[in-house]
């Protein structure tokens, strides 16, 4: 198994269980070899209102999906994070941490997917507009689909797997350069970009009273491991949402650099204060805690993220 066959669960409004588990650690451990007991992992997530029974179940679906695993030390089973998972976390963690810190180098290029679907493969026609919407495309027209880049291949995977054995069907991947990329005709238009920069001006709103509170020292270890994940779990769904287009075809005023700003000193400044709560609620479950518990740090540079804090943790990100 490599990190691309760990199933990191869905973003979703309201995260569940599972998926703010997995926020958790990918935030605050950096290490296979840390042996995690179920009774701290339950008392992690109570700090976030979750359940006893609601936490084992999210560490049972972890498991099924190859995030975490368990070994045997003393008469209790422990769980550890796979190694696979410390990769994908970590790749993650990059991309998210350095989202919108620059922009992307722009040579004019898109990739464009256009397709032909018979009535009769209308199922494999809606699977295939989720597979390439996850991968970063957006409907031009109906069956043209573009992204901003030159890399081809997932959507040449995307459209063999999901069409070759649909009778009739026929699909094409071409590299293009449009003539008029601003006009009303042109790819931008192709974007809700109004609705993404209202998304990120919400953002900056709803965060503006931590940040502040976070500036000034104001905000206790208790606040500021509950805070730090939920802005975190904010951020990382722009990261996902945003199709990153080149500045001249953004409207004037773009908000994201101001909601990177808001997200960073609450990231920054909250880290070792998060870290510190839940060592603390962790040791009285977990006696060696406070070796293995890290947390991530951004910069605006943008240097690489890395873990920070921990006795154990594995040091620097790859670039």
């Amino acid at each position: 198994m490599n990190a691309d066959d760990v199933r990191v669960p869905r973003a979703q409004a309201g995260s569940s269980p599972q998926h703010l588990l997995t926020t958790v650690l990918g935030e605050y451990l950096d290490s296979s070899d840390a042996d995690l007991p179920s009774t701290a992992v339950i008392a992690i997530l109570r700090e976030f209102g979750i359940s006893e029974s609601s936490a084992r179940a999210a560490l049972s679906r972890l498991v099924k999906r190859g995030l975490i695993a368990t070994r045997r030390k003393g008469r209790s089973p422990v769980y550890h994070l796979t190694p696979q998972a410390i990769a994908k976390h970590r790749s993650r963690m990059r991309h998210f941490l350095n989202f919108g810190s620059h922009p992307v180098p722009w040579t004019g290029e898109w990739v464009l997917a256009s397709f032909s679907v018979p009535n009769t493969g209308q199922a494999s026609r809606h699977a295939l507009r989720r597979s390439l919407t996850a991968l970063g495309f957006v409907g031009l027209y109906d069956s043209v689909w573009i992204r901003p880049g030159s890399d081809a291949a997932p959507a040449r995977e995307a459209l063999h797997d999901l069409l070759h054995r649909v009778e009739g069907a026929r699909w094409s991947v071409l590299h293009v350069r449009f003539d008029e990329e601003a006009g009303p005709h042109g790819p931008a238009s192709a974007y809700d970009l109004t609705s993404l920069a209202s998304a990120y001006s919400s953002f900056i709103e709803q965060y503006a009273e931590l940040r502040t509170a976070a500036r000034n020292g104001e905000v206790d270890p208790a606040r500021a491991l509950v805070a730090r994940t939920s802005a975190m779990d904010s951020w990382r769904k722009f990261a996902d949402i945003d199709p990153d287009l080149p500045p001249h075809l953004l409207p004037g005023s773009w908000p994201r650099r101001e909601a990177r700003e808001t997200f960073l000193d609450i990231h920054t400044t909250l880290g070792s204060l998060a870290q510190a709560r839940l060592v603390e609620v962790a040791t009285p479950h977990w006696p060696d805690a406070a070796s293995w518990i890290t947390h991530f740090q951004a910069s605006r540079d943008p240097s690489r993220p890395e873990p920070t804090g921990g006795k154990h943790c594995s040091g620097p990100l790859a670039g």
